[in-house]
């Protein structure tokens, strides 16, 4: 599948309203909760990837993949982490929380590189580290006196940026290397992981049939086929438009979950988020500016 840039562009706000879906949705289960959520969404979206892979890829797909190398499972794993973290911390705490959390990832992935790879970083950036780092530490500080079940959920999200951006600093590595990961498949080896890691922390099962369907949704709809169309999509867009059209997911999630969830954010939530996609925004501006 070729795209244009336009229409690479269009199907990537689709790709990130599609991935925006999962707080919504996981509000609006009547008996999963925690690992079983994750577990069949990750279930779920196995069954989807087996028959999307040879869509995309041909019938050959699943025999290169044994010969893909560590870096393929290394990076499996780093989605398995990116999966079950992400659904663990909607359990515990508000999708702005977890999306807010979330969107860290590109400044991380920055930092990971200059350390692993000896990438320079730019003085935006380490500017942009420094302010989303403090919109994060003002979000976990506002939620101290509210329980324990708030900080463990951001320390649960803080998994998810963490496993991407040690996903994309493996792949750049390899590709330096002269070796690149098929982020597909790769996607299939991590969900097969986080149904293995989170099976015996699931049981009992406890979703009803109501449940089941929602969490199929997820596998397919929000997790599955968005996955597979932002590889398409990264194939033609630049790193920056890339990172920038991925801020829409926390716009559409936080939005979605109001709406359709009456969660809705808290001050200190929306006053930390505006400072890490504010950070965001203007370093991958620049950079792109820059570019040009």
């Amino acid at each position: 599948m070729k795209l244009t840039h336009n229409r690479a562009v269009l199907l990537m706000v689709v790709v990130t309203l599609m991935w925006s879906t999962a707080g919504v949705v996981t509000r609006h289960l009547e008996q999963a909760r925690s690992f079983e959520v994750t577990f069949w969404r990750s279930f779920f979206t196995v069954l989807a990837l087996l028959v999307i892979l040879p869509v995309f890829q041909g019938a050959g797909v699943f025999r290169r993949m044994r010969s893909g190398g560590w870096a393929q499972w290394v990076s499996g794993a780093c989605w398995c982490g990116m999966f079950t973290f992400f659904m663990v911390a909607l359990t515990l705490t508000s999708t702005a929380t977890v999306l807010v959390t979330m969107s860290i990832g590109p400044l991380l992935t920055a930092l990971g590189a200059r350390v692993f790879i000896g990438h320079r970083i730019a003085l935006r950036t380490w500017l942009a580290i420094v302010v989303a780092g403090a919109g994060i530490a003002y979000m976990f500080g506002s939620q101290m006196g509210q329980g324990g079940v708030s900080l463990v959920g951001v320390l649960v999200a803080l998994g998810v940026p963490f496993s991407g951006a040690a996903n994309w600093t493996l792949t750049q590595h390899a590709h330096a290397q002269g070796h690149d990961v098929d982020l597909i498949p790769a996607v299939l080896i991590g969900a097969v992981m986080s149904c293995l890691l989170t099976l015996p922390l699931a049981f009992p099962f406890q979703a009803s049939g109501h449940d089941l369907v929602l969490l199929a949704g997820l596998g397919l709809v929000q997790l599955a086929i968005p996955s597979a169309l932002a590889v398409l999509c990264a194939r033609v867009l630049k790193a920056p438009e890339v990172s920038l059209l991925g801020l829409l997911e926390v716009i559409f999630g936080i939005l979605l979950a109001w709406l359709g969830a009456n969660e809705v954010p808290g001050l200190q939530v929306l006053t930390g988020g505006a400072l890490v996609i504010g950070a965001l925004v203007s370093n991958e501006l620049i950079a792109w500016r820059n570019r040009e």
